[in-house]
């Protein structure tokens, strides 16, 4: 009927999408950043640990020779 025609207008922004791009990248490194540090701690909270474990039955080993 009517001759209408539709059109779509895409308005890209490539600095806008670079922005976007550069700021979801420092996203994800500030994450895995995050994650080593939370293993880093895990491990040398358990190596302290283990190490007042060990250090405290060497004590009570050492204490059973003691004559009193």
């Amino acid at each position: 009927m009517f001759n209408r025609q539709d059109y779509i207008y895409q308005s890209s922004d490539p600095k806008g999408d670079e922005g976007f791009g550069k700021v979801f990248a420092v996203v994800i490194c500030f994450v895995f950043f995050l994650g080593a540090l939370q293993v880093a701690y895990e491990t040398v909270s358990g190596w302290y640990q283990n190490f007042m474990q060990w250090g405290s039955e060497m004590l009570a080993f050492l204490a059973g020779f003691w004559p009193f």
